[in-house]
């Protein structure tokens, strides 16, 4: 994947609680918005292939709860992670 590196402007106390959460969680900042802009961008069109694959306007997902292993954000970000590679080949 090619990179780009990018200006925005972005109020000054939001970006510093953002730099702080980043931190807190062991993440790159660039990472971290990078894979809440790729959540952004993709959930839309999951839900799209999701209602299609349905055949219907409501879907219903089945799938037996787990136990979480580690934080809840390690667990969000591999679940993530997993999808993105299967959307993306």
């Amino acid at each position: 994947m090619v990179k780009v590196k990018t200006s925005i402007y972005i109020d000054k106390e939001v970006w510093e609680k953002f730099k702080m959460y980043a931190a807190r969680e062991g993440v790159e900042i660039s990472s971290l918005l990078e894979e809440i802009i790729m959540n952004e961008v993709m959930d839309p069109f999951l839900d799209k292939a999701l209602l299609e694959a349905a055949g219907s306007e409501d879907y219903v997902l089945d799938f037996e709860p787990v136990e979480a292993k580690g934080t809840v954000s390690e667990l969000v970000r591999a679940v993530r992670d997993e999808r993105a590679k299967d959307l993306l080949g």
